[in-house]
């Protein structure tokens, strides 16, 4: 893989290091921690930069509010490492405390075994992250697998199906949430609303790249389907406080909605995210049709995806 960063500027090439260093840090806690003999050979052996920063077009639009995040993949031995809460908890909070807006970091953890299965089946997520990723570490003696070409027959099959079933999904939940709150149960009506936009967002990366990473994290997610979709940064407003503190709300009901006494929200506040959640589906739904009428296309020509 590359592994060279003279395309970004040195202080973002630092930050890069800092985050290995985190990252390899609270990992090393964690294994002093572990009770079992197994869990304690666990190695990280690639940490790779993917998305906007690797290719070279990251945004970073203060006007609007818009800035590109960090994306990175950690790759592991064992899949008992692979669980965030159990074994990533420290490492995504220090992530998540980060101060600067402009350069948020979000990052998944998946074993070789499944990249390489991944890769084998010509999952375009995969494949794109070992072509145009940066390795910012690398375990010798650990390769990736040659990424099989996908025919774009094969790929509409399974995008349809991805797009078929995750989206009116998601829709779904909106419908819960607006019964929820006619009903005056506003912080369920945060947790639907929550997992509108979080299949609305996996139906994106599903139908795109036929992967979505197993993470509730919207944030995340957000920075993943926007990289693919500019559009869908129409979706909500960002250059405001208030716009970034409701969505970080809705961030936060996934869990809080559920179990804690502590978690407030109102009908305003929910009004306002089922708005910019109806718009996501719009606008998820527009560029998924798209998406699938190419690879049609593309099929029917017997050309790439």
């Amino acid at each position: 893989m590359k592994t060279s960063l003279d395309h970004l500027p040195r202080r973002k090439q630092t930050e890069l290091k800092r985050f290995v260093d985190v990252l390899f840090a609270e990992f090393d806690d964690m294994l002093k921690l572990a009770t079992s003999q197994q869990k304690k050979r666990g190695r990280i052996l690639k940490i790779i930069l993917y998305g906007s920063y690797a290719r070279g077009d990251w945004v970073e639009d203060r006007a609007s509010g818009y800035m590109s995040d960090y994306d990175l993949l950690v790759i592991v031995n064992q899949r008992q490492l692979v669980d965030k809460a159990e074994c990533w908890e420290k490492a995504d909070d220090w992530f998540a405390s980060r101060r600067s807006p402009e350069t948020q970091v979000h990052f998944f953890v998946e074993t070789l075994h499944e990249v390489n299965d991944k890769l084998a089946q010509g999952y375009y997520f995969f494949t794109d992250i070992k072509k145009e990723g940066i390795a910012l570490y690398e375990l010798k003696g650990h390769t990736l697998a040659e990424p099989k070409l996908l025919t774009p027959k094969a790929a509409h099959g399974m995008a349809r199906h991805y797009f078929e079933e995750r989206l009116p999904y998601a829709k779904y939940h909106c419908e819960l949430a607006n019964k929820a709150v006619s009903d005056q149960q506003l912080k369920h009506a945060a947790f639907e609303l929550h997992q509108a936009v979080e299949h609305a967002y996996a139906a994106l990366l599903l139908t795109f790249t036929l992967y979505s990473p197993a993470d509730h994290n919207i944030k995340f997610l957000r920075s993943l389907a926007e990289d693919i979709e500019p559009s869908l940064r129409n979706a909500r407003p960002r250059d405001t406080r208030r716009a970034r503190a409701w969505f970080e709300l809705l961030k936060r009901a996934y869990v809080e909605a559920r179990y804690s006494e502590h978690f407030k929200v109102t009908k305003d506040q929910l009004e306002w995210l089922a708005d910019c959640a109806v718009k996501l589906h719009g606008l998820v739904e527009r560029a998924c049709r798209k998406r699938l009428a190419s690879l049609v296309k593309a099929a029917e020509s017997g050309g790439k995806r």
